[in-house]
């Protein structure tokens, strides 16, 4: 999150008279994340966040907010949409789509353990077997063709090491997708990118996902490797954390059990959602957008993990009995 397009409280107070929530009392900008423009406002209902959106348009926005809402409906610990009273989810501020969802309790858990880990585990399956039968289907927008438009245009920012790195995990993740355990691995809506920041805990106790704006349908499997190459590793080496994997891996295939194919698509993966999040913030950070109270993140540390996950033997999935 961050804050590309500014709010005022007087900017607000017109706008929201729209929806159910009553006068607005406060609007204040949220730091973290780098994506869109994103706001904690006070309201006679209570608090919530808005989020005006910076590159999704207003024909994509339905299947983040109404996935959020179908999650919700099932119990799943999101965010819900709130409504206008024209029941859209997705209205115009400053020209650009807006949304106002609910607030979570609790706060991000930066230093995971064990218990933390199983708990994001287990979340992450019943999300996936809720979301099976949401009616919506859009791509993963960063997935292989967005991979491929990227890499061009921060190839020339990169060290001759990294340029081969790089070209040749895109030669390894074309070659893999045209694999028949590639087509075999179930798939479905996936969240894309639960980062510690994008999941809060009230003590031990999870109280919810959100940031659901890079969502799609996707592998399953691609989705816990994204998760775990945040929640069980190092933050400084970015060598996996044994106990932390194994306590996500176990909680997840208790719900919903891996695949033998799965199994077999594991380390490819593991670097696949290292080369993601590595060309975005090599994108970011070597061609950034204007924002107030934005700082990119160093792609260097997915680029180690890139190489960890190329390099060592990986903890195996979970086997079905």
């Amino acid at each position: 999150m961050a804050v590309f397009t500014p709010v005022s409280l007087g900017d607000l107070e017109p706008w929201m008279m729209q929806f159910p929530l009553g006068k607005a009392l406060a609007v204040k900008g949220i730091a973290s994340g780098i994506e869109n423009s994103n706001f904690f406002i006070g309201t006679e209902a209570g608090e919530f966040v808005l989020t005006i959106f910076e590159n999704l348009n207003f024909e994509q926005l339905p299947f983040y907010l109404k996935l959020m809402r179908h999650l919700a409906d099932r119990g799943i610990l999101v965010p819900a949409p709130i409504a206008n009273r024209d029941g859209e989810l997705v209205v115009a501020l400053h020209g650009k789509p807006a949304a106002i969802v609910s607030k979570l309790e609790g706060r991000s858990q930066m230093s995971p353990q064990a218990g933390h880990c199983a708990a994001v585990g287990a979340m992450l399956a019943r999300m996936h077997l809720a979301a099976q039968d949401f009616p919506i289907r859009q791509p993963n927008l960063r997935a292989l063709d967005w991979w491929h438009a990227t890499t061009p245009e921060v190839l020339p920012f990169l060290s001759d090491a990294n340029q081969h790195l790089l070209r040749a995990e895109i030669h390894y993740q074309d070659a893999f997708a045209s694999t028949a355990i590639y087509h075999a691995l179930p798939r479905g809506p996936v969240h894309a990118d639960l980062f510690r920041n994008n999941v809060m805990f009230d003590g031990e106790r999870l109280t919810g996902f959100f940031d659901f704006y890079f969502a799609g349908c996707d592998c399953w499997i691609f989705d816990v490797a994204v998760t775990v190459n945040d929640w069980c590793i190092d933050v400084v080496s970015g060598e996996l954390d044994v106990p932390r994997v194994q306590a996500m891996l176990n909680a997840y295939h208790e719900l919903r059990p891996f695949t033998v194919e799965e199994g077999m698509a594991w380390q490819a993966m593991l670097r696949a959602a290292a080369l993601r999040f590595w060309l975005s913030r090599l994108y970011d950070y070597h061609l950034p957008r204007d924002a107030e109270m934005l700082t990119p993140h160093d792609p260097a540390h997915f680029e180690r993990i890139l190489r960890l996950r190329e390099s060592r033997t990986v903890p195996p999935l979970p086997a079905r009995s």
